[in-house]
């Protein structure tokens, strides 16, 4: 999975193979339950640890399933809990200001997100309760985010991770083979507009769905085309399009075809008249703003210990800009001919898709996508 995540350039935290568990080994021995039968317990478990009232000292019932009472301790429990303090040490120490400023603000400047799926967030939920019970240093809030099942459609085998991404990129190589050329598969500046394509392929397909759905994976590659207009492949795209259009501009205008860019104060945008400029500035440039409030951040300070996440609400955001701007750029010719009477129209129109190149950028940045300059 790591692998995966690597694939889809997600920065996951990481940790060395082999961790030390001494530390948490000797405070779970001390606060085992005094009345522990060592017989009865399973191989490599040290005992069990009473759960319970950590979340009443905590404070913190809101969210916890009420059976957490016991939790078994075992070596691969304490391996895992080892993993996660290395994890937050490593925060500490990616930190813009050190270690010594991430120690003066204590534990409760890190927040830890468990994304675990649904099926195992009751041992999520010991995992954290434990972590607490047994460091002094672990963070102060600690949510879930809680994931439906992925499954395969039409498909009695398994898929691993891996397995899922080189079928996503051979599909992408194909379709943009068939449209450019299989020459252009062996090209090595194509190489990383390939990787860029396979992951905004696989997060669209992915993150369009409420991360607490289920979600289900159709196979075939009728869905990775640029013409598909519900893939990530088609929003990556159009974003290539928008650039060439600026470099369009810019070339012309070094050409001495158009002037340089005037003061956006000194622009008419009375000359936006046709439907669908007004469609690009109300759909989706000025509700930017908003969306950003709804999705960009995960409710930490929220009372539970659940958080939600609105990735499909990006997601279909960003297709559907794509939409009216891909509608728009085929209908409406944007460049005009080097005409004074004309240029300002053309300014204005140029302004707007800018905003509208700006919102696409930080839309994508939101799903962790590099704007491509073309396909």
């Amino acid at each position: 999975m790591v692998t995966f995540l690597q694939q889809l350039r997600v920065d996951w935290p990481t940790t060395s193979k082999r961790v030390a568990t001494e530390a948490l080994r000797t405070r779970a021995l001390a606060d085992l339950s005094p009345s522990c039968d060592r017989g009865t317990l399973p191989p490599g478990a040290l005992g069990r640890v009473c759960l319970k009232e950590v979340v009443e000292e905590r404070g913190h019932r809101a969210g916890y399933d009420p059976n957490l009472t016991n939790c078994l301790v075992t070596e691969d429990l304490l391996t895992v809990l080892a993993e996660l303090q290395e994890a937050v040490q490593h925060w500490h120490e990616d930190t813009s200001q050190g270690l010594a400023a991430a120690s003066d603000a204590g534990t409760s400047s890190c927040t830890v997100v468990h994304v675990v799926n649904c099926e195992d967030e009751f041992q999520q939920q010991k995992l954290d309760l434990l972590w607490w019970k047994l460091d002094d240093q672990a963070p102060l809030i600690q949510k879930h985010l809680v994931c439906g099942p992925v499954k395969v459609s039409s498909s009695p085998g398994t898929l691993t991770a891996p397995e899922y991404y080189e079928l996503r990129h051979a599909q992408v190589c194909k379709a943009s083979a068939l449209k450019h050329g299989k020459d252009i598969v062996q090209e090595p500046a194509w190489t990383d507009i390939f990787g860029v394509l396979s992951v905004a392929t696989i997060k669209f397909e992915m993150l369009s769905t409420a991360p607490q759905s289920q979600l289900l994976l159709a196979l075939t590659d009728g869905s990775i085309s640029t013409k598909g207009t519900k893939s990530g492949t088609f929003v990556m795209y159009n974003c290539a399009r928008l650039a060439t259009l600026f470099e369009s501009y810019k070339h012309s205008m070094e050409q001495g075809l158009y002037p340089t860019f005037p003061p956006v104060s000194s622009l008419d945008f009375s000359l936006l008249h046709d439907e669908g400029e007004w469609l690009l500035l109300f759909n989706s440039v000025l509700p930017f703003p908003d969306l950003l409030n709804q999705t960009a951040a995960l409710a930490c300070t929220a009372p539970g210990r659940h958080v939600t996440t609105r990735t499909e609400m990006v997601c279909k955001f960003l297709v559907q800009l794509s939409m009216d701007f891909s509608s728009y750029y085929n209908r409406v010719h944007i460049l005009g001919e080097p005409q004074p009477h004309l240029f300002g129209q053309m300014f204005a129109r140029l302004q707007l898709l800018q905003a509208v190149r700006e919102v696409l950028h930080t839309g994508l940045a939101l799903l962790g996508l590099p704007p491509l300059s073309h396909i």
